[in-house]
């Protein structure tokens, strides 16, 4: 964004609300657009609102009905529009990216319609939109500047994203993100541990390194043992107590990043690998550069250097061509990796993929039986994985809003090391989302474990001091927008993208 683009201001009594669809990148992308909109002047709606000033959605184009749901929202906006004089309505994502003068044509009453490489324009196009009163199309073909450089307004005091990379240079054929998103760019390594430890020096103790192919980082500044550096330099920030990356590809897992992983005590034992079909067959038909013995191969190798590591991974159904055999193929290797959650998605077209021309499609009837049978055994070995845990003393993150029966219970939530999600029994002493308690786990469930005993400890941290702060100043007014290197906090736990969506 120019000087000049920067200087357009609104009258801070006017709200903005942005609605997220999709995957973790989108989720990152909104933090941003907040900040963006927060810097121009315009103060976040109250939760619950139902209407404000400007309303953005910030959209998917791999979901299934994506653009159904986008243009059912937008309806549902028009007479809300009609009645207040002044609204505006903008569309940013790949959807955005994908359709373009689409939206306007079916939706005439939007306002802005922008890509996934110009989110830092939404601002202007806003004040251009306003005074020119006629919709405006900016859809930037390549990356004007890395997302990290804008302002953030981050949804966590204690955890962020932290994006490496964006774009993609896979081309799997169930997959339309790297023709919306672009080539692989990376950010230099000086630039993502600045930010790292502006964020750590904020109080944030938990990041989470986001990119659509996170382990190929490297491959834009030709250094292939790139990331394994990173996680290591991530190890050497003091005060940066966990640090999570998401999602990785097995053609790019290398040994150096396992290495990195086992021996660098910050870096926690979790790894989320999609695996998405256990045939060859299937893996050759989705253009997916590793095959079964290859991915098991990975699993092998990680759980002897981490014996307590979390797996998990993303497996899609009923995929065209998919045979019998090919789906036992996939159930064998569930059995064989035994992941702690697998994230199943049934196969479904998607407009502008290889994929959906496909020869092959197979019948509604057929996925949905074969998808029933993966989730059974996938739930078995869940909860066998889990029991595996009761007796453990852990040390568990406490979370913000991961514990839908939390009051109802008089227990806390939070995530372990390997990101497993535990119930405890709230202590006696106050406890703060980022503090960490250590607790015995007693019971297990398939997604979830109990901590139903006392709490052995409880450690104040600086994060739970951010969540505090953070906290006590909404209380008494909004907060500012920091320029360039963001401010704290970050995502809640998302499941991974569906079926071709960004970060897999």
């Amino acid at each position: 964004m120019t000087s000049s683009d920067r200087s357009q201001t609104v009258d801070v009594t006017r709200t903005y609300a942005v609605r997220t669809y999709g995957c973790q990148m989108n989720v990152h992308d909104s933090e941003r657009l907040s900040g963006l909109l927060e810097d121009a002047g315009y103060a976040r709606a109250p939760e619950g609102a139902d209407e404000a000033d400007v309303v953005v959605f910030n959209t998917c184009a791999v979901r299934e009905n994506a653009d159904n749901k986008l243009y059912g929202n937008l309806g549902r906006l028009a007479p809300v529009k009609a009645r207040r004089p002044g609204m505006q309505i903008a569309v940013g994502g790949c959807l955005a990216q994908k359709d373009r003068d689409t939206i306007v044509r079916k939706a005439p009453w939007v306002d802005v319609v922008f890509g996934t490489h110009n989110i830092g324009k939404l601002p202007v196009l806003l004040e251009r939109a306003r005074v020119r009163e006629e919709a405006q199309v900016e859809i930037a073909e390549s990356l004007e500047a890395f997302p990290s450089t804008l302002p953030t307004r981050r949804e966590s005091a204690y955890a962020a994203w932290v994006s490496i990379s964006v774009g993609c240079n896979n081309t799997c054929t169930f997959c339309i993100v790297p023709a919306l998103r672009g080539r692989e760019k990376d950010r230099r390594p000086g630039d993502i541990l600045a930010e790292v430890e502006a964020l750590v020096a904020e109080g944030v103790s938990e990041i989470t390194l986001l990119g659509q192919n996170v382990n190929a980082y490297g491959s834009d500044i030709g250094d292939r043992e790139a990331f394994g550096k990173l996680l290591r330099a991530c190890g050497r920030i003091e005060g940066l107590e966990r640090v999570r990356f998401t999602s990785p590809h097995p053609r790019d897992f290398t040994d150096d990043v396992i290495a990195a992983m086992a021996e660098t005590p910050n870096v926690m034992p979790q790894l989320h690998m999609p695996l998405q079909s256990g045939s060859d067959a299937v893996l050759r038909a989705m253009r997916r550069s590793y095959r079964q013995e290859r991915f098991l191969g990975i699993i092998e190798k990680v759980r002897a250097a981490i014996p307590h590591a979390a797996i998990s991974t993303d497996i899609i159904v009923g995929f065209p061509g998919e045979t019998e055999e090919d789906f036992e193929q996939t159930l064998h290797v569930v059995r064989e990796a035994r992941f702690a959650q697998a994230f199943t998605f049934q196969y479904s077209k998607r407009p502008g993929t290889p994929a959906a021309e496909m020869e092959g499609q197979i019948p509604k009837e057929v996925v949905q039986a074969r998808y029933e049978r993966l989730v059974a055994l996938q739930e078995e070995i869940s909860w066998e994985e889990n029991k595996k845990q009761v007796g453990r003393t852990l040390e568990v993150m406490v979370a913000e809003g991961e514990g839908r029966k939390d009051d109802a219970t008089r227990r806390l939530s939070g995530r372990a090391p390997d990101n497993r999600l535990v119930h405890f029994t709230r202590p006696d002493e106050e406890v703060r989302p980022g503090d960490v308690v250590t607790v015995g786990i007693t019971y297990a469930a398939p997604h979830h474990l109990l901590a139903e005993g006392p709490v052995a400890a409880v450690r104040r941290t600086r994060a739970g001091d951010a969540w505090e702060k953070r906290n006590d100043t909404r209380a008494s007014g909004p907060a500012g927008v920091m320029l360039g290197l963001p401010r704290v906090g970050a995502p809640a736990p998302l499941p991974p993208a569906a079926d071709g969506c960004a970060v897999r």
